[in-house]
């Protein structure tokens, strides 16, 4: 296991690997307010439209996907087009080995490149681990909405951190499609 993990960007291919990540969120967690755990070709139809409008990567170790990130609109109205939600999950042996910060990392300066203004992560509470990850890499709180979930028996709170990408232009462009503004990553083998 001393081999490094390498980043990339994810493929239709990765979808039974994602959801194998995902699974015990949904199924024994509030940190997914998702109640049934979406089949392989769902998430793989999730990565292709994440990818027509921003970067889904997965981090891999000697073939074994060991978690993944992406970015999806924050909202769909156009006003709120330079906001993106941010989304980050691990298999329990690579929690607490730096790789979700790199991974975060590499998400985050992808966005920059495509123009983006704001990442929102939105984290399930408590999450010690989430919030301190998100921290690390500059999210800051913007509020808590008490009691915004009921799952597993119990109401949950959700907090909305923000990463402020770039200094909002006064006269913004759209921000670039993925393949133009990241040509290298989505060029192809």
């Amino acid at each position: 296991m001393n081999q490094a993990a390498t980043i990339r960007l994810a493929r239709a291919d990765d979808a039974a690997a994602c959801v194998e990540i995902y699974r015990p969120f949904v199924e024994q967690s509030a940190v997914s307010f998702e109640l049934v755990v979406p089949s392989e070709q769902e998430m793989a139809g999730r990565i292709e439209a994440v990818l027509a409008v921003a970067p889904w990567l997965v981090s891999e170790r000697a073939g074994r996907v060991l978690g993944y990130a992406y970015a999806s609109a924050f909202r769909t109205r156009p006003a709120y087009r330079w906001w993106m939600e941010s989304t980050i999950y691990l298999a329990p042996e690579a929690r607490g080995s730096g790789l979700g910060r790199r991974l975060y990392e590499a998400l985050m300066t992808l966005l920059r490149r495509q123009g983006f203004v704001s990442a929102l992560g939105v984290i399930t509470l408590p999450n010690v681990a989430s919030v301190a990850l998100h921290e690390r890499l500059g999210f800051r709180p913007l509020t808590v909405l008490p009691q915004a979930g009921f799952k597993l028996g119990a109401w949950h709170d959700v907090g909305w951190w923000r990463l402020a990408l770039c200094d909002p232009p006064a006269a913004p462009e759209p921000p670039r499609p993925p393949a133009e503004a990241l040509p290298e990553l989505f060029a192809g083998p």
